[in-house]
């Protein structure tokens, strides 16, 4: 017979066949399981607070899993481990040693990842038309332009970020999963994922935002503030979202989590499930924390964009309430103070784009210049490295001050390599 117990009386040996919400909503992958590992118990507690245990009397062992199951589980325990390590990592060490270095200049690495992001925009809007029309989606062209994607990033990341500058509005959804799967890329490439991990987190942030196909678009774009029914159908994205993936084979679990945590945060003020601090687990919370700095400085019918620099002020504003304060200091150290795409003044008085990164000296990044002193444009394109680039009195130049988006009528994607390469 079933017996009703809380998660924290579990232990290795229970068999669970029941719990206290639908299977689908959590990332267990057998509906009835013998708890083999702490590992085990600890994911219980995350979702669960009660669940339904077979006692002795009617408790059969179950049979033994297949290989299949057998790897699939190994998979789970060990993206666990990884996971533990990381965040252990994270909050020992602020300043992470660099696992990657770039391979290839930002100019090379455009030419390379031209075509594959001009693929990635075609096959998400196929995605997303499929899921709309109930069909089967292309899970094996997913993976594909994640895999390339990833191999880029590996390479050199800024060429990528560089396109997450492409911005329209009324291709927000769509732009915005490809967007999101980019930055959360350069953001395990610096946290030091390996390539396998890599991959699963770009997979699940591709299709994070999946189950906005079953959302009405006069909700997805409305200008105005939603009424209670109206958030509520938005919410529902998360959990259709699930059950599409769920349904996909060859979808690996912990990308299903960017999917299912990403508006989890980390006082537990989230949702769908309310939890909270550790519980979201590492791909669920980078998934939110990439998400909301891609919402939050892109323009929307109902808002307009900050900077990519006053968004990250804001999210810093907000660590421990909505997001694991280590983990969004990171991902501030991978955009960098100044995030490429960022217009920005100089001690010179001139004025321009922030081009790409320099991962050793972060205030001395590549800058576009726009315009002169005098705010008169520069004639021809000029390309300065604030390494190395000095004032007339030959003082270093450093940036004194980052613009607000728009400002003197520059569009930042105008000065950017991905600009020509689209």
């Amino acid at each position: 017979m079933k017996r009703k117990l809380g998660v924290e009386q579990l232990k290795v040996g229970m068999y669970i066949s029941e719990l206290d919400r639908p299977w689908r909503e959590t990332p267990f992958l057998f509906q009835g399981f013998e708890i083999r590992s702490e590992d085990e118990i600890r994911e219980l507690q995350r979702f669960c607070r009660h669940v339904y245990i077979e006692t002795a009397e009617t408790y059969q062992k179950p049979l033994p899993r297949t290989p299949a199951e057998k790897a699939v589980a190994e998979e789970a325990l060990q993206h666990k481990k990884v996971e533990r390590d990381l965040l252990i990592k994270i909050e020992s060490q602020p300043l992470l040693q660099p696992a990657y270095h770039d391979i290839t200049g930002l100019e090379e690495e455009i030419e390379i990842v031209r075509e594959n992001h001009r693929a990635t925009r075609e096959l998400v809007h196929t995605l997303m038309e499929d899921v709309r029309l109930g069909k089967n989606i292309n899970s094996l062209g997913a993976k594909k332009v994640v895999s390339e994607m990833v191999d880029s990033v590996i390479r050199n990341p800024d060429a990528l970020t560089c396109f997450t500058q492409l911005k329209k509005k009324d291709e927000y959804t769509a732009q915005h999963s490809m967007r999101v799967c980019i930055l959360a890329l350069a953001f395990g490439r610096h946290v030091g994922l390996d390539k396998h991990e890599l991959n699963m987190l770009g997979l699940g942030a591709l299709l994070h935002d999946i189950g906005k196909m079953k959302v009405p678009n006069e909700i997805l774009n409305k200008p105005g503030a939603l009424n209670d029914y109206e958030y509520a159908l938005m919410k529902s994205h998360v959990p259709r979202g699930v059950e599409i993936l769920d349904k996909i084979p060859g979808i690996p679990r912990p990308a299903i989590e960017v999917a299912r945590c990403h508006h989890e945060r980390y006082s537990g003020n989230g949702y769908v499930h309310g939890l909270k601090g550790d519980q979201i687990g590492l791909f669920g919370m980078m998934g939110g924390i990439v998400d909301c700095y891609d919402a939050i400085s892109s323009d929307r019918a109902y808002h307009t964009g900050m900077s990519a620099h006053s968004t990250l002020k804001k999210m810093y504003e907000w660590r421990s309430r909505d997001f694991h304060p280590g983990l969004v200091e990171q991902f501030i150290q991978c955009m960098g103070i100044y995030p490429i795409g960022s217009v920005v003044e100089l001690n010179t008085g001139e004025v321009g784009v922030v081009v790409t990164m320099n991962r050793q000296r972060r205030l001395k990044p590549r800058i576009a210049l726009v315009l002169q002193a005098d705010y008169n444009p520069y004639p021809n394109n000029a390309m300065v490295d604030l390494m190395d680039y000095v004032t007339r009195d030959g003082r270093p130049c450093e940036i004194d001050r980052v613009l607000d988006p728009g400002i003197y009528g520059i569009n930042p994607v105008n000065y950017l390599p991905a600009n020509a390469a689209v």
